[in-house]
């Protein structure tokens, strides 16, 4: 389901090693927050997505655990930004800026971190909307404000 919705939005998006079980409950042991269904289905489905330019628009699952947990736990992101631990993030925009979900309170919707500001907004009413709007895109900053 996954692979034919994106391969229906871009001929040049690729995809990597679908998830294990074991991956996806690494991610949820490791943050403490359970991994949102469609991320889940999506990662155990195709493992990761790539736009034409090689951006991880969605990450695979240890690299969803090690950002997330990193950012949550570095003193110095804690001194600069606001706290992350209701995000999750789970991609990238290739600027910097994090594609995420909201964890607490749990929401399906999709954001958008922009490292320069630190400011936080939605983007998308989930992965189905945002791979839509992301690969629909014109602008390669559709999600900036």
């Amino acid at each position: 389901m996954w692979r034919e919705l994106v391969e229906s939005l871009s001929s040049d998006a690729s995809f990597g090693e679908p998830a294990t079980e074991a991956e996806l409950a690494a991610i949820a042991d490791r943050l403490g927050q359970q991994v949102p269904e469609e991320l889940s289905a999506l990662l155990g489905e195709v493992g990761t997505v790539q736009d034409a330019y090689g951006t991880d628009i969605v990450w695979p699952a240890d690299r969803i655990a090690e950002e997330n947990s990193e950012f949550r736990s570095d003193v110095s992101y804690g001194e600069l930004y606001m706290p992350f631990d209701s995000l999750m993030f789970f991609g990238e925009a290739g600027d910097g800026s994090r594609f995420a979900y909201v964890r607490q309170p749990v929401r399906p919707d999709v954001f958008v971190w922009d490292h320069e500001t630190d400011g936080r907004w939605w983007i998308a009413s989930g992965m189905r909307d945002f791979l839509s709007r992301y690969f629909a895109a014109e602008a390669p900053d559709w999600y900036q404000r």
